[in-house]
């Protein structure tokens, strides 16, 4: 039986980064956050997606408005909450499928921004929790997003304390120099493939 690895991280954490070397590595990798913007894609969903917004979120090319929408739920917690019961069964019922096509894997990552937050952690056999110091992760979104530390600081704020994901991981990566973050996830394989 395929064994289910999650993994996640706050923002600017480096879960991405993390979850790319598990696949250079060879192993299975499902990135949750692309999967969700692929099905919003799907114009079935962009429709279903518009009925919870008073404001218009269809661009011209029939595509949504991932900026607009983000700066609703941000603000708007029950208007997240309805965008979530849209979504995530999708992304459950497209990872099910997934796992099928890889059930092969000894183990397999599956990657996902609020896996705590959603209580996620009880659909895995472990958890991996990839950290970094709240500066670095502020910084780090800075020089890859067009935002503000404002903004950064509030996306913080909406998910769960570091302290109480600590708490919920099996495994804690930091992530602070990438060598030696490397080096942990190579040694977090050898444990993988022994469990």
């Amino acid at each position: 039986m395929t064994k289910i690895i999650g993994l996640t991280g706050g923002i600017g954490s480096g879960k991405t980064t993390v979850a790319k070397y598990f696949a250079s590595k060879g192993i299975p990798v499902y990135i949750a956050d692309e999967a969700a913007k692929d099905i919003m894609n799907d114009k079935e969903v962009v429709q279903e997606v518009q009925t919870i917004f008073s404001e218009h979120v269809i661009q011209e090319n029939g595509l949504l408005d991932r900026n607009a929408i983000r700066k609703l739920v941000f603000k708007n917690k029950s208007k997240l909450d309805q965008l979530n019961k849209i979504i995530h069964p999708k992304v459950k019922n497209d990872f099910d499928n997934w796992l099928k096509k890889n059930k092969k894997a000894k183990f397999i990552i599956k990657e996902v921004a609020i896996l705590f937050e959603t209580n996620g952690q009880k659909y895995c056999d472990a958890t991996i929790l990839v950290t970094a110091p709240i500066e670095t992760r502020i910084m780090r979104v800075l020089e890859r997003d067009s935002t503000s530390r404002e903004n950064i600081l509030q996306i913080i704020k909406n998910q769960l304390p570091e302290e109480e994901k600590i708490e919920l991981a099996t495994y804690i990566i930091e992530n602070v120099n990438l060598n030696i973050t490397y080096k942990k996830v190579d040694n977090l394989i050898e444990i993988l493939n022994n469990i």
